[in-house]
């Protein structure tokens, strides 16, 4: 397992926490080199580089100097690329409380630097006539909440990304998949102002409470966990995924009712 991905270069957005630093771990645990970008680091990211030599890269990706900067930090060879970076702000207010600004922010980071980032890099894994992109999408594509409208419409318009990506560019060596977790346990359901901690105040609940309503919605009574995303990531990004193109794989307990 630990050669897995030996040497090749695997670029993960969004990385100092959650299901981005699972992924940066499991991938450098593997034998990748991680070129991890974020905003700001974490201890746990930190002493992630000290352990594997992983490379941070401090950018903010809804900006295009950004997206440039880690394009150059990167260099000319990526063999993956995770597209994780989001965010999921509460609107218990409904769909009439959510202003112009707040759609744009929240299509900017989960959707447009998503586009930007693989418009960057996809060039570089076409010359090699290979490459492997996962994109972090999430069950709300396909089960649209009212209190995350505009993370759903974004999280929708990513999943369907990928798919048309993957038609594209499929035959030319570079499989592009995405994997749409359930509820997580991450700062964006448990940290402050996070998930819970907003839907609470305004149904009236405990985050506590709200947290159970979430958990029980699922089969297996539980969230899933950062490393549990993370092991679907490292999968799709390696050979044994190699006939894997243009999937969606929802990781959630159970949450989505299928028939």
């Amino acid at each position: 397992m630990g050669a897995e991905l030996q040497d090749r270069v695997a670029v993960v957005t969004g990385a100092s926490k959650g299901i981005g630093l699972a992924v940066a771990t499991a991938l450098a645990a593997a034998g990748a080199r991680v070129v991890a970008a974020s905003r700001t680091s974490s201890a746990e990211l930190d002493a992630l580089a000290d352990k594997h030599g992983l490379v941070w890269v401090p950018v903010n990706l809804t900006h295009a100097e950004g997206v440039s900067m880690l394009a150059d930090t990167v260099g000319e060879r990526v063999d993956i690329l995770v597209n994780n970076v989001g965010s999921a702000p509460a609107r218990p207010g409904g769909f009439l409380s959510v202003t112009d600004a707040q759609w744009q922010q929240t299509i900017e980071l989960n959707l447009f630097a998503a586009v930007a980032v693989t418009r960057a890099l996809l060039p570089r894994m076409l010359d090699a006539g290979r490459g492997a992109i996962v994109n972090i999408g999430s069950v709300n594509a396909v089960l649209p909440d009212p209190t995350v409208v505009d993370y759903s419409a974004a999280k929708a318009a990513l999943v369907n990304f990928s798919k048309a990506l993957s038609k594209e560019f499929g035959a030319r060596g570079v499989r592009v998949n995405s994997v749409s977790p359930g509820p997580v346990e991450t700062e964006l359901w448990l940290g402050g102002g996070g998930v819970a901690d907003t839907v609470s105040t305004a149904a009236g609940l405990t985050p506590e409470q709200v947290l159970a309503q979430a958990a029980g919605a699922t089969v297996t009574g539980r969230f899933s966990r950062p490393q549990e995303i993370a092991d679907v990531v490292l999968f799709l990004a390696g050979d044994r995924a190699s006939n894997i193109v243009g999937s969606d794989f929802t990781v959630d307990g159970g949450f989505v009712p299928t028939w």
